[in-house]
């Protein structure tokens, strides 16, 4: 492991981040992990990390984080789910500071990869209207009307991600993540996004005897939903591959919120009363993820079903709230 390159991933005490760490160090590769929080919030946190609190908005702790790096995967942001995300627009902008001192730090140390973690939120709010979505493509992000802070801020450091590449020769690859849910993440507090909010709902609903859960809008709106493992392997890949234009990192496998709901009371065995709440943040009408490219340049795209790995999360999720109950057979 002494000889093998190091990377450093910023934002490694992220739900994403520590995934990501976890499977770098598996395959023998020297690890900084490098996020603000305090260690003892970090989602995951391996020892054999080299780990590292730093402020990566101070363009000096950007420095510091990248001396001696061979690649930098960059998933470092605030940010949450979309109750986050239209309340926090300020906040989310400011993540752009990240970005740009990251890359001015690996132009100055000379990083041969880098890698920009960017979202679905970069895509034309006018593409995005109606449930039946026929998934997004690459091409859909101009003319740029993105989500409103988020969206504005990945979209423009996706363009410093290319500018950098063309006139300084940074090695920079960027994925456009389409809704990455598991285990190890957040699923309370406000920053939660939809597979991990449901799946706690459903067990708040089981252990209150309340049988009822709140949906936020109507529950038609559409995503596809990308489970932690296919995103860890897709951005691995992408940072290793020739692909110079923003890609798609996500699922093709659209559902509705109602059905997303269907499919955790299908792995929890009840059947709950839906509240609907209409005038709760809820995001565009209509999102999915066109893999068209990314099989054609990869032969690859995120395959793991959206029931397989919601069984999963939601097992964590119970665990992790110390909640005991009943598996059903099916199951």
């Amino acid at each position: 492991m002494s000889e093998s390159k190091l990377i450093v991933v910023c934002g490694g005490g992220g739900f994403i981040g520590g995934h990501l760490v976890k499977d770098l160090l598996s395959k023998g590769h020297r690890v900084r992990c490098v996020d603000k929080k305090p260690q003892s919030n970090w989602y995951q946190r391996s020892e054999f990390a080299e780990n590292l609190v730093l402020d990566l908005e101070k363009k000096e702790a950007c420095y510091q984080a990248l001396q001696g790096a061979d690649e930098v995967f960059n998933l470092a942001a605030d940010m949450g789910g979309m109750g986050f995300i239209e309340n926090n627009k300020a906040l989310c902008m400011l993540s752009v500071l990240i970005n740009t001192h990251l890359l001015q730090a690996a132009k100055d140390i000379g990083i041969s990869r880098f890698f920009y973690a960017s979202s679905a939120c970069v895509y034309a709010a006018d593409k995005q209207t109606t449930p039946e979505n026929p998934g997004l493509k690459e091409s859909d992000a101009y003319p740029a009307l993105p989500e409103d802070g988020y969206g504005w801020e990945k979209l423009f450091s996706e363009r410093m991600c290319r500018h950098f590449r063309e006139d300084f020769g940074i090695e920079a690859r960027v994925a456009r993540y389409h809704n990455v849910y598991g285990p190890n993440g957040t699923y309370k507090g406000g920053r939660e996004k939809a597979p991990a909010a449901v799946c706690r709902k459903v067990i708040e609903a089981q252990v209150s005897g309340s049988n009822e859960i709140e949906i936020w809008g109507d529950g038609e709106q559409t995503r596809s939903f990308m489970y932690i493992d296919d995103c860890v392997k897709g951005t691995q890949d992408i940072l290793a591959s020739d692909i110079l234009e923003p890609i798609n990192l996500g699922s093709a496998e659209m559902v509705t919120i109602n059905q997303l709901v269907d499919i955790v009371e299908e792995i929890a065995g009840v059947k709950l009363k839906r509240k609907y709440i209409l005038d709760a943040p809820k995001g565009v009408r209509g999102r999915s993820s066109d893999n068209t490219l990314i099989n054609e340049l990869m032969d690859w795209e995120p395959s793991i079903k959206l029931l397989d790995g919601m069984r999963k999360t939601y097992e964590w999720i119970k665990s992790d709230m110390g909640v005991e109950l009943p598996t059903p057979a099916s199951v």
